[in-house]
């Protein structure tokens, strides 16, 4: 366990980002209170060994734990589940516990067994950091020679997501394929490294309401051209139907650009979620699999931004109900959901369809 004689003296939100920074690093986080949690993924603390390890409920269901009360949690996938063995488990053990893509070279894991979690708040704390870090959500629990902890309160995280420290840092005249009077508007946290960005189609003003799309960033799909999504078409797409009211009603438009790949479980993980849906997988199991949400965007962000930019009420171009769901408990009135669906293709059809069906998405 962690003392709390070593936590460092610095803001929450400091503490929290520099808990982010030491799961990429591999460095294990010590909670008050709580244990010492190394990251299975990068820790390189490579003789680190432990008679516990944290994993998502989701993955316990794949260890075939769900039959344990502790790990039938199958309504809230990333859960966090306790589980010990028979024996102390080593680092490449555990990464063979942690990772779903080294199931089929490791097929005979444990027995396990999943124990109560006496420091939920924590357990709770270190799951999102990993989800923030962009790793798998998964810890060797009070390791032997894991290394030197940072430490930390479960209760950093909360200032660290705290939407209300996103501030407006600059802007500056963008010319674009549709408008080529557009404006980029710069945001950002002084916690989080994550820089979202603002597209402003057509003159701004506080007394018409905007047209508005919220657009996770997509790198396979927005730059590389990606066919498994459809999010390039519908940035393009967006931006001109955003030009098109500025020019012919004289509105004006916000692509609110948000740095949350793969529904915010970074690019990593994303790729991680392709490669298991290749074997069949659809998006969401895919997600869970891994031991993350399916839907980790951080919607609290785009109203904050929405807020700095003057636009409290919105037409929202989107087929997600939870967007609107989610502007409208954050202070933004949408006055009108626009519908923004694309024709799919051979290879992005399965995806619309698990979209559709298990996320809720509507066609019209």
């Amino acid at each position: 366990m962690s003392e709390g004689a070593n936590l460092p003296v610095a803001s929450a939100e400091r503490r929290a980002a520099q808990a982010v920074d030491a799961l990429r690093h591999g460095w294990p986080l010590g909670f008050e209170d709580g244990p010492v949690l190394l990251p299975i993924e990068t820790a390189i603390a490579s003789s680190a060994t432990a008679g516990h390890v944290l994993i998502s409920a989701a993955r316990a269901a794949t260890l075939k734990l769900t039959n344990q009360l502790e790990a039938a949690r199958s309504d809230v996938p990333h859960t966090p589940i306790l589980i010990r063995g028979g024996e102390p488990i080593a680092l490449p053990e555990a990464r063979a516990i942690a990772d779903p893509a080294l199931d089929l070279a490791n097929p005979l894991k444990g027995p396990f067994r999943a124990q109560a979690i006496e420091w939920a708040d924590e357990a709770v704390a270190a799951m999102e950091l990993a989800r923030i870090a962009g790793i798998l959500p998964a810890f060797m629990v009070d390791p032997e020679q894991g290394g030197e902890a940072h430490h930390l309160l479960a209760s950093d995280l909360a200032a660290y997501t705290d939407a209300g420290q996103l501030d407006i840092v600059t802007r500056a005249r963008l010319p674009v394929s549709a408008c080529d009077t557009a404006e980029i508007v710069a945001f950002r946290s002084n916690a989080d490294t994550r820089e979202h960005v603002a597209l402003i189609i057509g003159e701004q003003s506080g007394d018409r309401e905007p047209l508005v799309r919220l657009h996770s960033e997509c790198l396979t799909g927005d730059v590389l051209g990606s066919l498994k999504c459809d999010c390039g078409p519908q940035l393009d797409a967006g931006l001109h139907a955003m030009a098109r009211h500025a020019r012919e009603d004289s509105g004006w438009g916000v692509l609110l650009y948000m740095r949350q790949e793969g529904r915010g479980i970074g690019l990593v993980n994303k790729l991680r979620a392709y490669r298991l849906q290749d074997q069949g997988f659809d998006t969401v199991d895919a997600n869970q699999r891994l031991g993350l949400p399916d839907e980790a965007r951080d919607f609290p962000v785009a109203a904050r931004m929405l807020h700095l930019l003057g636009a409290r009420k919105v037409r929202l171009m989107t087929n997600n109900p939870k967007k609107v769901e989610a502007l409208t408990k954050a202070g933004i009135e949408v006055s009108e959901r626009v519908q923004h669906q694309l024709p799919d293709n051979p290879h992005n059809a399965r995806y619309l369809a698990t979209k559709r069906d298990r996320s809720g998405h509507l066609l019209t």
